[in-house]
């Protein structure tokens, strides 16, 4: 090969580069605006996640590249139309994220580097919420204005919904700073979510795909009232320029949010070495499941207040802190099939056949889709994309439908009027959700589950 060729090999594989990059902030943009300014993702956080670091990877390959103008250099996306806009004060950015062990070593390596360090910085461990982050305004002691995130530089003013939800003190206790601003996250429970979705189907409403687009949405409403009759709580989990108010260090800040009476994360903990580092990320991890609120990783933060102000940002996220991500717990694949399983008893259940997609470390081709009106309900069709979840242990289940992507010419389900093992009439009792097959005695599929049981 001569030195032209290897040139000319050079300038396609640099095109290559800039053609994928290009349609990586396309995809990223749109996937931004989907997801903060409709409330109506059509991929999984971790497939996000997956698309920002490809473009970030690009970027530091091929930096001729890079542009102020993309996603990885900014944080959220455009206010939603219809809400009165306004500036945060200081930005309300995002964080960089790790997804491993190593990663968090090179975070502290980093950290101790900059700050010319030897020795472990102490860092402020806590959840972070799989919710809906916000800033609340508070001047001589009570709530005027509450913001969404927005951009980053501009958010969303939401004060009106912000009033309804009764944890968010609207008047501050005597002794802590009246002119202030609070940053946390509005949330939903797991099982408040739950609820919301068994009552949005009932009514034939929008199902949401999961519970921080459910709070999203109920923040977000154009009429509080709406709003109000959401279960959206609130967790403080920061005080924005803590030092100008007299505290020395974030976990202070935090006693004092609590004194004030804002709810706090729970399982917080101040992290002194690489070791307690490690043991809390696994501590959390194990225990995921019996936490009440979706969270997808952990915050870790530099503890003192001075060093947060030396160490300072780079692009779209502080230097001082990071976002240990968990293993996914729910993704979009596509549904290939629909096929019917026949239990002991000769109950009919339909199971999704997924294309193969890995869910919390684990490679998931089924999803149960219970009964038949849970498939009619979410009008599950063969070839939608869908999100799948599954969470720790539990059988994995297909949460929703994107229906942006839905294929031409496909149809509703229909459960099947005979048993699909032996052939026999099936029969659904009113007021029942499940359809039997009544051959009990002679249906293969039922006398092996009964032997097997």
């Amino acid at each position: 090969m001569d030195l032209f060729d290897s040139a000319e090999i050079s300038l396609d594989k640099t095109q290559e580069a800039k053609r994928r990059i290009d349609d990586l902030r396309f995809d990223i943009m749109r996937h931004n605006a989907l997801y903060h300014t409709e409330d109506a993702p059509e991929i999984s956080d971790a497939e996000y996640d997956l698309l920002v670091g490809e473009l970030e990877k690009l970027e530091e390959e091929y930096p001729q590249f890079k542009s102020k103008n993309s996603p990885t250099q900014k944080a959220g996306a455009a206010p939603k139309r219809g809400f009165e806009t306004c500036a945060h004060k200081v930005p309300m950015l995002s964080l960089s994220n790790a997804f491993s062990d190593e990663d968090m070593k090179e975070f502290v390596i980093r950290i101790q580097k900059f700050l010319g360090k030897d020795e472990f910085i102490p860092l402020y461990g806590e959840l972070k919420i799989d919710g809906v982050s916000c800033a609340l305004h508070y001047e001589g002691g009570k709530l005027v204005k509450a913001l969404t995130r927005g951009d980053g530089k501009v958010g969303e003013v939401i004060t009106e919904n912000v009033m309804t939800i009764s944890d968010i003190p609207k008047e501050l206790p005597e002794g802590f700073p009246q002119d202030i601003e609070v940053r946390g996250e509005v949330y939903m429970r797991n099982d408040e979510f739950e609820e919301l979705n068994a009552s949005q189907t009932e009514k034939g409403s929008k199902v949401f795909a999961n519970a921080r687009n459910a709070a999203a949405g109920s923040l977000r409403q154009l009429d509080s009232k709406i709003t109000s009759e959401r279960p959206l709580k609130f967790f403080a989990y920061s005080v924005v320029d803590g030092r100008i108010h007299g505290f020395a260090s974030h976990s202070k800040e935090l006693d004092a949010l609590d004194t004030a009476g804002f709810a706090l994360p729970p399982e917080a903990e101040l992290i002194e070495d690489e070791v307690a580092l490690y043991k809390h990320y696994q501590r959390i991890l194990t225990k995921r499941e019996q936490i009440a609120f979706g969270i997808d990783g952990l915050v870790y933060k530099v503890d003192d207040l001075k060093l947060q102000v030396r160490l300072g940002f780079v692009a779209k996220a502080p230097r001082w802190a990071i976002a240990r991500k968990f293993p996914a717990e729910q993704v979009t694949t596509v549904l290939k099939d629909i096929e019917i399983q026949v239990g002991r008893t000769g109950v009919l259940t339909p199971r999704a056949v997924l294309e193969p997609a890995k869910v919390g470390g684990v490679t998931v081709s089924h999803a149960t889709l219970h009964n038949e009106d849970y498939v009619k309900d979410l009008d599950i069709r063969i070839g939608d994309t869908v999100f799948v979840e599954r969470a720790g242990d539990v059988i994995p289940k297909v949460r929703s439908v994107v229906e942006a992507k839905r294929p031409d010419g496909t149809v509703p389900f229909e459960m099947p009027k005979e048993c699909p093992v032996c052939g026999s009439h099936v029969v659904r009792p009113e007021g029942e959700a499940a359809t039997r097959c009544i051959n009990h005695l002679d249906c293969p599929a039922q006398v092996e589950a009964g032997i097997l049981s």
